[in-house]
């Protein structure tokens, strides 16, 4: 457990704060409110868009900011899910990122998360939440008339049928890991592309020291690859009860599963601490 109570709590929702069910628990909210009270700052830290937070916006209390995107946004959840700060990744880039998967792992599909909208390529799955902006060839939605005159890119996303969810994560770190970010938070072999150097961790540092927070002031859970490095980098860190075996072995700590609202256990215990 953390040795002195800390000044910011960051989280990550699906898989750790959010039970499988995408709701959070009444014990939950109540951790949360609790944790705020005591003059703890709560961030959400997600691979979620800013339009898919519904499911937390009514819990947010203070400066009601969320790390979204892995880290490819800020958003003000208090102003209508605004993005107030966005890091994204460069579309030459991405171009670049879907040559090189194309042809190291062929069958590979492509969707693009825009600050707009999502748009995919005809292979790759409609989203249950929400319609797609285009679908067409992942080249001809990343061109745009003139540099900078479309919407950012926040990240790529590219799926495999075939390949194992490690072992496609690994193939096209190896190939493209030196150009861009690249990670994972499903269970199936669907990769994350952000920016070289856009995570959830430098994101939330970043914030942290606009507050004058230090990493041994921040208490961190997770459950999936996407969240190693913030689990790395805070200063105490928990790996859920069902967390993927590399995120046990990058947390400091471990708590319950997501269903036994694990973050919940671990706030209450730290309020309670003297």
């Amino acid at each position: 457990m953390a040795r002195r109570r800390p000044r910011l709590i960051a989280t990550d929702l699906d898989g750790t704060l959010l039970r499988d069910d995408k709701t959070v628990s009444d014990r939950t909210v109540a951790a949360l409110a609790a944790a705020e009270d005591a003059g703890i700052e709560v961030f959400f830290v997600t691979g979620r868009p800013a339009r898919w937070m519904d499911v937390v916006s009514a819990h947010v209390h203070g400066h009601g900011l969320a790390i979204c995107s892995n880290g490819a946004a800020v958003v003000d959840l208090h102003a209508g899910r605004r993005m107030v700060e966005v890091r994204p990744l460069d579309r030459a880039t991405a171009r670049d990122v879907v040559t090189t998967l194309r042809r190291e792992a062929p069958g590979t599909a492509f969707a693009m998360e825009f600050t707009d909208g999502i748009r995919h390529e005809a292979e790759y799955p409609p989203l249950h939440l929400d319609a797609s902006v285009a679908v067409g060839p992942a080249e001809e939605l990343l061109h745009e008339d003139e540099p900078g005159a479309g919407a950012p890119l926040l990240k790529l996303l590219a799926l495999h049928r075939d390949l194992t969810p490690d072992g496609f994560l690994a193939l096209a770190r190896t190939a493209a890991g030196h150009r861009a970010t690249i990670t994972r938070s499903s269970p199936t072999a669907l990769l994350e592309v952000s920016g070289l150097g856009v995570s959830k961790a430098s994101t939330l540092a970043l914030c942290c020291a606009e507050r004058g927070i230090s990493s041994d002031e921040v208490v961190a859970f997770g459950d999936m690859p996407n969240d190693i490095e913030m689990l790395t980098w805070a200063g105490t860190s928990y790996a859920m009860g069902n967390a993927h075996p590399d995120v046990v072995a990058a947390a400091s700590g471990r708590t319950v599963a997501n269903e036994d609202d694990g973050v919940a256990a671990v706030i209450e215990t730290l309020l309670a601490a003297p």
